[in-house]
């Protein structure tokens, strides 16, 4: 985001920081956000207040993202993970677990910049997962940038201080501002922190789940926390269109084969990703729900 024009400064060596926000949350999007400037600046970077953004009260935060906002020394950019995103990804056939959507996220991050023109030849970042690992793989998929992997580098460096408050602010607004697609009655917003160990986040999910439907869109149900909350939900079945893809399943009486999902998708089932329809022709949407149109009843 930033200035669409490319400042004169962007030409010259520049630095970046990356940091996310709402890794650990059951609700809402996963935020990464990167601040970058010329190498030059840095010293003055060190003077604008950034801390990690943990330690900053939300108005405070909210301030200085303003301020870096109207900042022409200072670049940046998010990138917002739909909590259904996250979901799909981590029960999918082949699964990407939060430390891939994570390096993805980051790695999408450097290039979109790279691609505007900015010249990075510095990156420093938070780890996730192994540093090292994470260190190579970066430096293979960009090897005129020098990275420095870091645990706790949003307190350690500044730039990434400065990403962790464009991230977090960021993060905060999408769920002040969420859209709660679905309908049902007495729906509301008191969801608190969203972290699994909140109580009031708990007492949200326990006041928002369908026993068939399952959670509200904002609910990343890929969570194993989601789990405990479906003890008794309605037991689903499902009919696959092919009938010997991999010979799973069990047979009805109409040989075709039913796959049952006890936790209304929350499971963690091997089968859970057989609820894909292989149909061909039709909306995803039906396809993914095992939807179709009848012309009897």
């Amino acid at each position: 985001m930033g200035s669409k024009i490319l400042p004169k400064w962007a030409s010259k060596p520049c630095v970046m920081g990356i940091d996310e926000a709402g890794r650990g949350p059951v609700l809402g999007p996963m935020v990464y956000g990167c601040l970058y400037c010329s190498q030059s600046y840095l010293k003055t970077l060190s003077t604008l207040s950034f801390a990690d953004s943990k330690t900053l009260k939300e108005e405070k935060r909210e301030e200085l993202f303003e301020t870096l906002k109207l900042n022409d020394s200072i670049g940046w950019d998010v990138d917002v993970i739909d909590p259904r995103e996250l979901s799909a990804k981590m029960l999918k056939k082949n699964k990407i677990n939060l430390n891939e959507i994570s390096h993805s996220s980051a790695m999408g991050l450097i290039d979109r910049v790279l691609k505007m023109g900015v010249l990075l030849t510095e990156v420093y970042i938070d780890t996730v997962g192994d540093a090292g690992k994470y260190e190579m793989k970066l430096s293979n998929s960009f090897p005129s940038i020098k990275f420095v992997v870091a645990k706790k580098a949003d307190s350690l460096y500044p730039v990434v201080s400065g990403a962790s408050i464009v991230a977090k602010v960021t993060r905060d607004r999408a769920l002040r501002e969420w859209v709660l697609d679905e309908t049902a009655e007495n729906m509301q917003r008191n969801f608190g922190s969203g972290y699994p160990g909140d109580p009031q986040t708990k007492s949200w999910l326990e006041d928002h789940k369908h026993h068939i439907f399952g959670f509200p869109s904002l609910v990343r149900f890929s969570w194993g926390t989601c789990n405990s909350y479906f003890k008794d939900a309605a037991e689903v079945l499902w009919e696959s269109d092919n009938l010997d893809e991999d010979g799973g399943g069990s047979n009805n009486k109409n040989g075709k084969r039913q796959l049952k999902l006890s936790n209304v998708g929350f499971t963690t089932s091997k089968r859970s990703e057989e609820i894909e329809s292989s149909g061909k022709g039709r909306c995803r949407f039906f396809q993914a729900r095992k939807l179709e149109h009848l012309t009897y009843f």
